[in-house]
């Protein structure tokens, strides 16, 4: 990893994220020019990863969701994404794979990380993802939903677990892809993000 503070990415991390992404070198490079603008040590904190967050929902309050899914994407735990982190973060949240996404979507909701998921652990994410919908899109949510409760809820309910089960991730991943209500039901879909990364294509 000695690129971090060099202006150009490394030839090793530039075909591994090729690989494991759907970008292009060429949106690759611009990208990371444009993180080390915003992070000249090349790395990025809690702190900044909020900020830039931010950034893509000026009308919500992504802070809690935004700290949910630096966590998830910290591999190393050491408090800061590298670019590699950062980049995997962004396909992964906007264009993964299902089954990817599934898996980080797991990690997303293991908020203590112990492998298993708790109902508790679920009404802390969706809590999360409310902050970051609208007051006029909240009003659309059927009645059953409309609140992070019924929302847990309704997502406890359909993977038929009692109150004080937990979620393997093989339950959770399986129930998913089941069932086309948790998918939408557990996910953000971060589209605002998918227009701002195409506005920052070259």
């Amino acid at each position: 990893m000695g690129n971090s503070k060099s202006g150009a990415l490394s030839k090793e991390i530039l075909e591994e994220l090729q690989l494991n992404t759907k970008f292009t070198e060429e949106e690759l490079s611009t990208w990371y020019q444009s993180f080390l603008k915003e992070c000249p040590s090349g790395r990025i904190t809690r702190q900044e990863f909020q900020t830039i967050y931010s950034k893509f929902f000026p009308e919500a309050d992504p802070k809690a969701y935004a700290q949910h899914v630096f966590r998830s994407f910290d591999a190393n735990s050491d408090g800061t994404l590298d670019f590699k982190e950062y980049v995997i973060a962004l396909h992964m949240t906007s264009a993964g794979k299902t089954n990817q996404k599934l898996e980080w979507a797991f990690s997303l909701y293991d908020v203590d990380g112990n492998g298993t998921i708790s109902k508790n652990e679920v009404l802390e994410i969706v809590t999360a993802i409310f902050k970051m919908i609208s007051p006029e899109d909240a009003k659309r949510l059927p009645e059953d939903e409309n609140t992070p409760e019924k929302r847990a809820e309704k997502i406890w309910g359909f993977f038929g677990k009692k109150d004080d089960d937990k979620l393997t991730e093989k339950d959770f991943i399986e129930g998913t892809l089941a069932n086309k209500d948790i998918l939408r039901l557990i996910q953000f879909e971060p589209q605002k993000v998918k227009e701002k990364l195409k506005e920052k294509k070259p």
